[in-house]
């Protein structure tokens, strides 16, 4: 019965994903000869053409990842990679710590491998198509070689501790488990910015005095404190403008692309931080954090009993082992199978965050000037080349941001 459940929807997410990728391309393309009226003043036609162009190139391609993608979903799951996979690995290595480990690695490699053709044409011929790629073959290889001795040195532990718990810990390891998992999250949370983040780019302290000045008096009069102003090397990968905080507690701090500081001026970067310190001012932030606790407890809750469950190995086209654990093919299966069903609750998330950035708006516009953040939004857009004219439809499932149009008219209410 799982194996015919799992397969329908499957089905039919590959369908629902395919239609309205289609549609976006199709309304796209209707609109692309005619900048919309509400921008006709401020977007020339050249630029909307370009947005309009990058979109449907992008989603061209992701129908194509979205193909792969089921194929591989399915050559994992029924057709009996995954089982195959822990098989050659079992008489490799017998059954244990050691071979569980090696299976969620082995299958973080493989899969990693797939994806990188696309991923290589996505950087080095879209967005280079674009003018939007900055990177070199040579710094792309040693990002990957980085993030994936980051994610070693980080991730194979936790794999470990989670893998141990579930064989020791008795039947409520998941709740043991999920604690550990929070607590390495918030962990995370802390060290990004002064460990990780430093090993990809460099982050130098904002030096424009006049603009520290005023991102400082804006900080305090919204109450918010950080740990510091810094301004991050993202033209050496991308002309993508963009600014975020990163970090948690009093490890909190802001940071500016260069790229942003380069096409924004004074008043528009004040306003584009207050829409970024709404969020905080709403406790957006916190708000995300504590949904994905309940969600990821209700997930390691449902994985705890799934796990005992022979008909979800054999329905997902794997053989349980006899004489070894099966944990790490739990984590895996519940990791490929959970997806294909959560995709159909996307517009409610996406819902939820457009909510959300309205809100920030509003704060932000309270805060500075509303024509500021118009303005800003609109040099963000052309720069990043976001078409104005997205399918209803295909925002109302997938944007968590609301198109340029929504979000100006609600400025100018």
């Amino acid at each position: 019965m799982l194996t015919l459940i799992f397969a329908f929807t499957l089905l039919a997410s590959l369908v629902l994903k395919f239609w309205l990728s289609s549609r976006q391309i199709r309304h796209v393309a209707q609109h692309r000869d005619q900048v919309p009226p509400a921008f006709a003043g401020t977007v020339s036609l050249a630029a909307h053409q370009k947005a309009a162009d990058y979109t449907i190139t992008k989603a061209r391609l992701g129908l194509l990842d979205m193909a792969l993608g089921g194929a591989v979903l399915l050559g994992w799951t029924l057709l009996g990679g995954l089982s195959a996979l822990n098989l050659a690995l079992l008489d490799w290595l017998g059954g244990g710590m050691v071979q569980q480990v090696a299976l969620l690695a082995a299958f973080v490699l493989i899969s990693g491998l797939i994806d990188m053709p696309l991923t290589l044409y996505q950087t080095f011929v879209i967005e280079e198509r674009f003018g939007f790629n900055k990177m070199t073959f040579k710094l792309w290889l040693a990002d990957l070689i980085k993030s994936s001795l980051v994610g070693a040195v980080i991730g194979l532990p936790i794999v470990a501790l989670i893998l141990w718990m579930m064989g020791a810990a008795g039947t409520v390891w998941w709740l043991w488990a999920w604690g550990v998992w929070m607590g390495l999250n918030l962990l995370l949370l802390t060290i990004y910015p002064t460990f990780i983040a430093p090993l990809f780019n460099k982050f130098a302290p904002l030096e424009d005095e006049t603009l520290k000045a005023r991102v400082t008096a804006l900080m305090q009069r919204c109450g918010f404190a950080a740990k510091g102003l810094f301004v991050m090397d993202g033209s050496k990968r991308s002309a993508h403008a963009n600014a975020y905080f990163t970090g948690f507690g009093a490890a909190k701090r802001v940071v500016f692309y260069d790229t942003l500081l380069s096409k924004l001026s004074a008043g528009e970067v004040d306003a584009v931080l207050a829409h970024e310190l709404g969020h905080f001012k709403h406790k957006h932030i916190i708000k995300r954090i504590v949904s994905q606790f309940a969600l990821s407890l209700l997930g390691f809750a449902l994985l705890g009993w799934l796990a005992t469950q022979v008909w979800f190995y054999t329905g997902l086209g794997v053989q349980p082992n006899l004489k070894a654990p099966n944990d790490a093919l739990a984590l895996l299966l519940f990791m490929l199978a959970i997806p294909v069903f959560s995709f159909f609750i996307a517009p409610v998330m996406a819902q939820f965050s457009r909510k959300h950035e309205f809100e920030a708006d509003a704060y932000a516009i309270a805060q500075t000037s509303g024509k500021d953040l118009s303005t800003a939004l609109l040099k963000l857009y052309e720069d990043n080349a976001s078409t104005l004219t997205p399918d209803p439809v295909y925002v109302k499932f997938y944007y968590s941001h609301p198109p340029a149009s929504e979000r100006l008219a609600k400025m100018v209410a």
